[in-house]
């Protein structure tokens, strides 16, 4: 995998910033770790789930991305987007521990939206797990709505 991002819609915001000195931008090759320990401190990962190959396999897509935030080069939030050409999905939403509840993550939320907008995406879907009453509480805050499917699954491989 190169060192570059995928290349984006010239509609993109490269650089974005927003709250308390946060900046979002695309991943790089050399955030991967740090990505994966502030979604371990978030409580986002699975042993089942390597998300190392889940950060690969989004920011190889020309329809996904990862969003860093960084405050002073520290990345402190994240947000993984893409979209079927329909819908949009956010996934690995985190803000570091020390600085959630500072709007850094509405400010995660805005950089997806936007991310999703400058592609024509005009809906974004989430899954939250049924027990996590925080964060259905923040995407309802949000303006989210619980919606009346039900989401299966089956394994490919």
């Amino acid at each position: 995998m190169s060192d570059q991002s995928p290349p984006h819609n010239p509609a993109d915001k490269p650089e974005r910033e927003s709250v308390a000195g946060l900046t979002f931008r695309p991943a790089r090759d050399e955030d991967t770790e740090a990505l994966v320990t502030l979604w371990e401190a978030c409580g986002l990962t699975r042993a089942w789930n390597d998300p190392r190959n889940d950060i690969a396999f989004a920011r190889g897509g020309a329809s996904s991305d990862v969003l860093v935030g960084t405050i002073e080069g520290q990345v402190v939030a994240s947000v993984m987007v893409g979209h079927d050409g329909h819908r949009g999905a956010a996934y690995y939403v985190a803000v570091a521990p020390a600085h959630q509840g500072t709007g850094l993550g509405r400010a995660v939320m805005e950089a997806a939206e936007d991310w999703l907008k400058a592609r024509g995406v005009w809906k974004l879907n989430l899954m939250v797990r049924e027990t996590n009453l925080a964060a259905k509480g923040f995407y309802e805050g949000l303006g989210f709505t619980r919606s009346e499917v039900v989401v299966m699954q089956k394994a490919l491989a």
